[in-house]
């Protein structure tokens, strides 16, 4: 990380979503909770925005009837600060918000707790090229398959342009001021924003798109922790390789 990284990420305060009950899943507990190798998801995606960002605060927005936090390895954590979310992924991101001291300006990262390969280089190609833009921007990956347009009866009625197609993954980066600004008129104006970046759009700015590994992968379905186990093992073999 070089030095001008080092100082936006002692600037800079996580937030980690991680209220949701994840029922696609499937399992006994949470999304967050289901082991990942022989820890918790959760603790494995905090680790790994820990280790890419050893100067910065992070906020984990939970349940308020969450029972797992306390045995999770976060908990213990000093850096980590836990706080109670709300019922919609916005709602819990706003709880983060309100539980952090910052200023207007001050960077903001807010990141899936079900994304835990979320690599360090990433990270800091985010920061480095977004800190400081009024619009924050975000990690994506380009579409690379043919896109399909359905009608409700599962018949195709387009096929759509890819050029310029992206898929939103997280990290996504915005002034404090900026993400609160949004949230707060999507919360008042009953936007559905299904990520930070649709509610800074709907204040009329253009986040920027960072292009990110595209095994960013989010965990929604059981099999998904398996593919998730498989690749922070190429991550781990390529760093130990120094590849």
């Amino acid at each position: 990380m070089s030095a001008l990284d080092q100082k936006l990420s002692a600037d800079l305060t996580v937030i980690v979503p991680a209220a949701g009950v994840g029922a696609r899943a499937g399992g006994d507990r949470p999304k967050q909770y289901q082991l990942l190798g022989n820890d918790y998801l959760l603790d494995v995606t905090l680790d790994r925005l820990s280790a890419a960002l050893p100067d910065s605060s992070v906020y984990v927005a939970l349940h308020p009837r969450d029972k797992w936090w306390q045995s999770s390895r976060s908990a213990a954590n000093p850096r980590i600060r836990a706080c109670t979310g709300g019922g919609t992924r916005a709602e819990s991101v706003r709880a983060g918000l309100a539980a952090m001291s910052a200023r207007g300006d001050d960077p903001v990262l807010v990141h899936d707790v079900a994304r835990p390969c979320i690599a360090a280089i990433d990270i800091h190609r985010l920061i480095g090229e977004v800190a400081g833009h009024e619009a924050g921007g975000l990690l994506a990956a380009p579409i690379t398959d043919t896109v399909k347009e359905v009608d409700d009866t599962g018949r195709v009625v387009a096929t759509r342009d890819r050029q310029h197609l992206w898929r939103a993954l997280t990290p996504q980066l915005f002034p404090y001021g900026v993400l609160c600004r949004a949230l707060d008129q999507a919360r008042d104006g009953a936007i559905d924003v299904t990520d930070e970046a649709s509610a800074v759009e709907a204040l009329g700015l253009n986040p920027r798109v960072i292009r990110g590994r595209s095994d960013n992968i989010k965990v929604t379905h059981e099999g998904d922790l398996v593919f998730a186990a498989w690749i922070l093992q190429q991550h781990d073999q390529k760093l130990e390789s120094g590849a």
